[in-house]
């Protein structure tokens, strides 16, 4: 049995290195890359850098895939962990990942083509191609019509930000089923919010609409016309939006987790929702989709675009970062194309620069896997030394000194900054800050001075002269980046938690609040992991994955629960009591 285990350790450390063998040059960027995730700023004297596999485990992610563009080509690509942990089974290059709504990048692809081939026109009543159903108008539009960019753009105006999905023996919906949110459908009509143009407003609902047009126009079903025009041309040969996906494709299917590492209901959502979030692929794949949008921006390629129909697809439509089916970042000077993506057990990315060639993709399967490929992003743009997202500060090795448990006990607790509150908690290692769903381990270089190797700043406790916490200030260099108060948690009444006990709407989306002992948690659905409120009054409270967000309960005059306000930056939204 012993060897047996040390075998699959072993497959799991190094099922991405037997994939490929590159050259020693590239080789040891991947080294570099590898070694320095979760380093943004500081390292600790005598601990070793952290790997992608150390912060697998501390994210609790089962499998990672990564492939990175440079100078036009794909330069590497790599797996980590496991596609399935029960299975065995390990992340390797050609591992499909179902990440979500990256999904929209290609669809738009899709549309453009159609656009290019004057089969459409991106900019006239999205009802002149509708054929097997029609977008039913009311006054909240006020007569202006949605076209084909508002939709590729996310701003035309409607409902249904993304899909949960559906598993294997349910009944499946179609398109214009899930349109008007008939059933078998399990989300509301996709209707309008506002007058198109207005304002952006995600919507997976108007992607959708999308998916339905390229359907009626091509007299094709839309994972056989999405093959045929964008696939093949390209030569994304492991990627596809059959849904569900083929069984001959079975061992090749990541499997989803949730962010406790739970395996997710039918080991993946079916996403009928195709353009929306169904799109199944591996980082390769992605990368050679990026590498054409580069070389079809400078007029060097046209396997699917034209040099002009690629600068339309990534210009801001009506406002300042969505462009057709992506989103721009502009980052000190430089520019790049992407799209994030989460469905229900995983979560993906993409870059694109739009100058010198660069990129890269990552997929993982856990639906909490944000955090961690971000520091996957760091690390490699700082390895490559990507333009604008470079800063080439370097990493700052600092000493760690051991503090009194009874010191460390009384830093325990919460800490307000404005609407802003961060929690230090404790566990065997030591305390770690919680900031926006977000743990870092704290290192102290005096008794009352701490840092985090993933934080760009320095943080000092202070303390009264009778040893009583008060608060902490950050800084970064020199920059004062404000104090937060250290404030007291308060206890809810038996009767209080019940009170709050209950069923909440958010136009389409149920919370469910119920009772664990003396504390309160929220259930928003689709496998995502239980989240503690904790209360700061009565009423207001707050919870660390909503990050700078102000949240309470408003009660009538007869102290029954009307709903939950929630209040973040400019934003504001609230959540019904329903029976």
């Amino acid at each position: 049995m012993r060897n047996f285990n040390y075998l699959h350790f072993f497959i799991f450390v190094l099922s991405g290195s037997l994939q490929a063998q590159y050259s020693k040059e590239v080789e040891e960027k991947i080294r570099t890359v590898e070694q320095s995730v979760g380093l943004y700023k500081f390292q600790v004297e005598g601990l070793a850098n952290p790997t992608i596999e150390d912060r697998m485990r501390f994210y609790n992610v089962k499998g990672l895939s990564i492939a990175v563009v440079h100078n036009y080509k794909i330069e590497w690509a790599k797996g980590y962990g496991w596609a399935d942990s029960a299975e065995r089974r390990p992340v390797t290059t050609e591992t499909l990942f179902e990440p979500g709504s990256i999904s929209k990048s290609i669809n738009a692809v899709g549309i453009l083509r159609l656009a290019q081939r004057k089969k459409i026109d991106l900019y006239k009543d999205i009802n002149d191609y509708l054929v097997s159903w029609k977008f039913p108008y009311d006054s909240v539009s006020k007569n202006k019509k949605i076209t084909l960019a508002d939709l590729l753009s996310h701003t035309a105006g409607l409902s249904q930000h993304g899909f949960p999905g559906y598993y294997r023996g349910d009944t499946f919906p179609t398109v214009p089923e899930i349109l008007d949110g008939k059933k078998p459908a399990n989300t509301k009509p996709v209707r309008s919010l506002f007058v198109p143009g207005l304002k952006f407003e995600y919507s997976g609902g108007g992607t959708m609409v999308s998916q339905l047009i390229v359907m009626d126009k091509s007299e094709q079903q839309y994972d056989a016309y999405m093959s045929e025009h964008v696939f093949v041309p390209i030569g994304m040969s492991n990627s596809l939006f059959t849904q569900p996906p083929p069984e001959a494709r079975k061992k090749t299917l990541a499997t989803g987790y949730s962010g406790n590492g739970k395996e997710i209901k039918g080991k993946y959502p079916i996403l009928i929702e195709q353009a929306a979030g169904g799109l199944w692929t591996t980082p390769t794949d992605l990368c050679k989709f990026i590498i054409e949008i580069q070389l079809s921006r400078q007029g060097k390629s046209n396997k699917v675009l034209s040099k002009k129909m690629t600068k339309k697809m990534l210009r801001p439509y009506q406002n300042k970062s969505a462009a057709l089916g992506c989103f721009i970042e502009k980052r000190r000077g430089a520019k790049y194309f992407s799209h994030n993506a989460g469905n229900q057990g995983f979560s993906g990315i993409y870059y694109g620069s739009f100058k010198d060639g660069n990129g890269l993709a990552i997929v993982v399967n856990s639906d909490e896997g944000h955090h961690l490929i971000q520091e996957v992003v760091t690390s490699v743009v700082n390895t490559y030394k990507w333009k604008g997202f470079y800063t080439g500060e370097k990493v700052i090795t600092k000493k760690s000194i051991t503090v009194s448990p009874d010191l460390l006990e009384k830093y325990v607790g919460a800490y307000k900054q404005k609407n802003t509150i961060v929690s230090i908690t404790k566990k065997e290692d030591g305390l770690y800050y919680q900031a926006g769903g977000q743990q870092w381990k704290m290192y102290f270089d005096s008794d009352t001075t701490f840092f985090s190797r993933e934080s760009v700043s320095n943080k000092l406790i202070h303390v009264d002269k009778n040893g009583k916490v008060l608060g902490f200030t950050k800084k970064a260099g020199e920059k004062d980046l404000g104090t937060s108060e250290k404030v007291g948690l308060f206890a809810l009444s038996e009767k209080q938690l019940d009170l709050y006990t209950g069923k909440y709407m958010d136009g389409e989306n149920l919370l469910l609040i119920f009772k664990k002992g003396n504390h309160l948690f929220c259930d928003s659905g689709y496998g995502n992991p239980l989240i503690e409120l904790h209360f700061l009054s009565a009423t207001e409270f707050y919870i660390d994955e909503d990050f700078g967000a102000e949240d309470k309960f408003i009660l009538d005059e007869k102290g029954n629960v009307k709903q939950i306000f929630v209040k973040h930056r400019e934003e504001h939204k609230s959540l019904i009591r329903v029976p």
